[in-house]
């Protein structure tokens, strides 16, 4: 499933890279079996579900 020499990181790090990118459907699979949706969503390699935890707008710092 990976190609890392050592094991791939954990579904819990942010350190997995992306093996297959859909950006037409809006999800990414990661070396480590996790699938990342668009909108910030994720499902784990166990079946577990992280909700989306998008930032709201008025929440957003702007460049100047």
């Amino acid at each position: 499933m990976c190609s890392h020499q050592t094991l791939c990181p954990s579904a819990d790090s942010r350190l997995p890279h992306v093996v297959s990118a859909h950006h037409e459907q809006g999800w990414s699979l990661l070396c480590n079996g996790a699938i990342v949706f668009d909108d910030s969503g994720e499902l784990l390699p166990d079946g577990s579900v992280v909700a989306p935890h998008r930032v709201f707008a008025e929440r957003l710092s702007v460049a100047a």
